[in-house]
């Protein structure tokens, strides 16, 4: 018998490793764990820290917007009419309020790690609504004040409904696009100037605390920002 000349097969290239899956969660995203993929950050979205550093953070959140809410309070209860026991409620109302929203925000919102405080966006407004209803007859300040306070919430709730119908119909997103700096810029200064005679003139009457405060705030806003 003859023997026949044919070449060896080719050499078949190996198939490449499988990279390992991800685990996912529904509706959440892979989990990244924050040594391994993340060195600088100590927690990740899914990250669970210890209920002691839990609570230390939401104490320390609870000072930063404390600060706020005092002042917040302090701008509009007294130009509402109200006296020193209707300010110590409407603080009780803000911070019972910021809870509420902050454990919404957490479970079922963006879960993001921030505390849902008042918002300044509604000081003008309600400043106006109480500057219009001071040249009302009323029997006391007191009777102004839930006059007022009234008036305010019920502005508030058609404004809520107004925000959520333009959220669920999708409207906003599509005409939020179109903002750009040019147009938000006049619309921040507008709410920024219109506290501008409440916050600025405080500094004066304590200027040994209020002139380095201004000072470090600028500073901060201008190496951090």
């Amino acid at each position: 018998m003859g023997e026949t000349n044919e070449l060896p097969p080719p050499p078949v290239a190996a198939p490449p490793p499988m990279m390992p899956m991800q685990s996912m969660m529904v509706g959440a995203g892979a989990i990244h764990p924050p040594h391994e993929q993340f060195h600088h950050l100590n927690y990740c979205v899914h990250s669970n820290p210890s209920w002691v550093q839990v609570a230390a953070l939401a104490f320390l959140h609870y000072l930063v917007m404390l600060g706020s809410t005092v002042m917040l309070a302090t701008a509009i209860v007294p130009a509402m009419g109200g006296n020193a026991g209707d300010k110590a409620r409407v603080i009780q109302s803000f911070l019972f309020m910021s809870g509420i929203n902050t454990l919404l925000q957490t479970l079922i919102g963006t879960r993001l790690p921030t505390v849902m405080n008042a918002s300044f966006a509604f000081v003008v407004p309600v400043l106006s609504i109480a500057k219009e209803i001071e040249s009302n007859n009323f029997l006391n300040d007191h009777e102004r004040f839930k006059h007022t306070m009234r008036t305010a919430q019920g502005a508030l709730i058609v404004a809520s409904i107004l925000n959520m119908i333009l959220g669920f119909s999708t409207i906003w997103g599509a005409y939020a696009k179109k903002f750009s700096p040019v147009i938000m810029t006049p619309v921040v200064c507008v709410v920024g100037l219109g506290l501008f005679q409440l916050g600025f003139p405080q500094v004066g009457k304590c200027v040994e605390i209020g002139l380095p405060m201004l000072i470090l705030a600028v500073v901060v806003q201008q190496v951090m920002a």
